[in-house]
């Protein structure tokens, strides 16, 4: 879901084959100047995570019966950290171009590019109930921003950069995402045949990229400390998929609804298999890949509850919202303590 010297070289004179996603841990480290330069383009996930939260208060929020506020704050505060975030990495862009640029070269960062117009898509959805004219400004900007992102970096892949089986993460499933994610705000703005689009590319390009992930996982060495928390992202794009699925299907539960869903909870399982493992790894802003997924899937069992009824359905999706509150809550205080010690947007050691 994300505050923001130099020593030694440059980010952009790094090589393009080191594969941590961040260059940000709760190490203790000297002052240095200028942290800006490190400032990485995976802060917006901070502003997924935050957005997710808020999405997924409000729908808690309507199956409570109460007034939407708690919503409505997380939602202003998503879009204040969107603004802060976008001025940090504007900044940076103007002042240390050649960092962006090794971001961009980068075969792991790159992914983290598409957190960008999918916090827009995620602030249309926030906006939708409260003016439909800023959502459709936010979700155009977010869809068109977020195709011009997927098709670069898909050609990318397939072009002449030399990928190695170790940069290939679930990270990589990000641009899928937020291909699956505009059909949410889309459908209710009457732009039917425009999602339907977004999501079929989306679930091809994660389906493709689904046994890609898990032949690298199986097959070749873990992955490094401060990739595991991407694991979770394995668990969103079948979550977001079933919330897109049921809004262009007229919230039909059929078959390929379920798929989607029962896949989403399978994966989390999985991931939840390693919850020991990860439980161990300093803190670092990659800790964030926990927070939008798991918002996506407590927003998913909320939708699955109110279409099949019943307490067992209710009762997952409260368990499931109650586990984002306290993950979110533990992203926030690890975060704020780790730029009160200087210890984030720091070069790579």
């Amino acid at each position: 879901m994300p505050i923001i010297g130099r020593r030694g070289t440059a980010l952009a004179s790094r090589p393009a084959t080191r594969t941590p996603m961040t260059d940000t841990t709760a190490d203790a480290v000297p002052e240095a100047t200028p942290r800006l330069e490190h400032f990485p383009v995976s802060f917006f996930a901070t502003v997924m995570g935050t957005a997710g939260l808020a999405i997924a208060t409000h729908r808690l929020e309507l199956l409570l019966g109460t007034r939407q506020i708690a919503s409505l704050v997380l939602g202003g505060i998503a879009a204040g950290l969107f603004v802060a975030v976008a001025a940090f990495y504007a900044a940076k862009l103007v002042r240390h171009r050649k960092a962006v640029v090794a971001e961009w070269r980068h075969p792991v960062r790159l992914s983290f590019f598409p957190t960008i117009s999918i916090s827009l898509l995620l602030l249309s959805i926030i906006a939708l109930p409260l003016d439909r004219a800023v959502a459709g400004v936010l979700w155009t900007a977010g869809a068109a921003l977020h195709l011009t992102f997927s098709l670069v970096i898909l050609s990318t892949w397939i072009g002449h950069r030399p990928f190695e089986p170790p940069h290939l993460n679930p990270a990589w499933f990000i641009p899928a995402v937020g291909n699956i994610i505009v059909p949410l705000a889309g459908v209710p703005l009457g732009h039917v045949e425009i999602s339907w689009f977004f999501f079929s590319f989306g679930v091809m390009f994660w389906i493709v990229l689904l046994t890609l992930v898990f032949n690298r996982l199986i097959f070749h060495n873990p992955l490094p400390d401060r990739l595991l928390p991407t694991l979770m992202i394995l668990v969103a794009p079948p979550a977001v998929g079933f919330l897109a699925y049921t809004k262009l299907d007229g919230g039909v539960l059929d078959g390929f609804a379920r798929l989607f869903f029962y896949a989403g909870i399978g994966l989390f399982l999985l991931v939840a298999t390693k919850i020991g493992q990860m439980a161990r790894i300093r803190f670092a802003l990659s800790w964030w890949a926990y927070s939008f997924p798991l918002a996506a899937l407590a927003s998913a069992a909320s939708v699955f509850a109110e279409i099949i009824g019943g307490t067992p359905a209710l009762v997952l999706f409260v368990a499931l919202y109650a586990v984002l509150a306290v993950v979110l809550a533990i992203l926030v205080v690890a975060t704020m303590r780790a730029i009160a010690a200087g210890a984030i947007c720091q070069p790579e050691h």
